[in-house]
């Protein structure tokens, strides 16, 4: 039997980096990912993640295996607490997704409607996300990114000070019952799965363990309050931090195209889901990439 070749070996792929005219995001063209790519070929990948946020691949022809292989590149692979998402036989995968099949959702139908980091409430967020497109609405479904590294930028140098050393506490539950598709309710959690999603405590200023630049930390989705600070303080704090996250200088919108891949930082940004009508059918497949302690 033939040894695998080690991926360092792997022919060299020609391939672009082509930035967006926007505060973040870049598209790479050329690159095939359903071939494994080589030492050289991936950190040029990986450092235009580090320096765009965002990266778009389109047109991959990618199954599910070269789908996580690719994402585990980056790191350890974490599984979505709602397990009946999980695409039958590659848990890695989490389906999100309108499409109703014998009376039963298929994938999250609601996932994405307010601004968020990926996994914020775990102790251990997530490092990135890889979303592949495999269904699209023929209209609506455009999801935006906001760049938190220039939010934090050209916050007042008051507002800066005032953050210092300031944490906040981060539930997955926090509006769960807030996020509705099309009349129907996300199931309730069990127990068990309450458990695996208990509140973590992060800085609402967090360094990027990876590139040294400091973003906001906190999101709509899922932080709930900042530590320290009488409710009403916390709110209005947090009430600003989010209006000014969201300022339309700092983001990318992304319009989807069949078979796009798109990987984005969640320890440098935040997103969101327009949404797209309801009688559309959207399907994306989802891997998320496991980061480290945030500080």
């Amino acid at each position: 039997m033939n040894a695998v070749a080690p991926l360092f070996s792997a022919p060299t792929q020609s391939f672009e980096i082509r930035p967006f005219n926007a505060a973040l995001g870049a598209e790479i063209v050329g690159i095939d990912l359903a071939r494994p790519l080589n030492d050289a070929d991936f950190a040029r990948v990986h450092r235009a993640h580090l320096d765009h946020g965002v990266l778009v691949f389109r047109d991959q022809q990618l199954t599910p295996e070269q789908h996580i292989a690719f994402s585990r590149r980056f790191g350890e692979l974490q599984i979505h607490v709602l397990r009946q998402f999980l695409l039958a036989g590659h848990p890695e995968i989490f389906i999100i997704s309108n499409v109703i099949e014998n009376g039963q959702p298929v994938g999250l139908g609601d996932a994405g409607k307010f601004w968020h980091s990926d996994l914020s409430y775990k102790d251990i967020p997530s490092l990135g996300s890889m979303l592949y497109a495999q269904e699209l609405p023929a209209e609506g479904g455009d999801t935006l990114f906001a760049s938190q590294q220039a939010a934090y930028d050209t916050l007042p140098a008051e507002v800066k000070k005032l953050l210092e050393g300031k944490r906040a506490a981060h539930s997955y539950v926090a509006r769960y019952n807030d996020e509705v598709f099309a009349g129907v309710q996300r199931p309730t959690l069990t127990a068990e799965q309450l458990a695996q999603v208990k509140p973590a405590i992060h800085p609402v200023v967090r360094t990027h363990p990876e590139t040294g630049r400091k973003g906001l930390f906190v999101n709509e989705n899922f932080t709930t309050h900042i530590l320290d600070l009488p409710a009403d303080e916390s709110r209005d704090l947090l009430k600003e931090l989010y209006t000014h996250s969201a300022r339309p200088e700092f983001i990318y919108r992304h319009q989807w195209q069949a078979n796009d891949l798109v990987f984005w930082d969640n320890r440098a940004l935040i997103h969101l889901a327009t949404g797209c009508p309801s009688h559309l059918r959207r399907r994306m497949h989802r891997t998320t990439i496991q980061g480290d302690v945030p500080f």
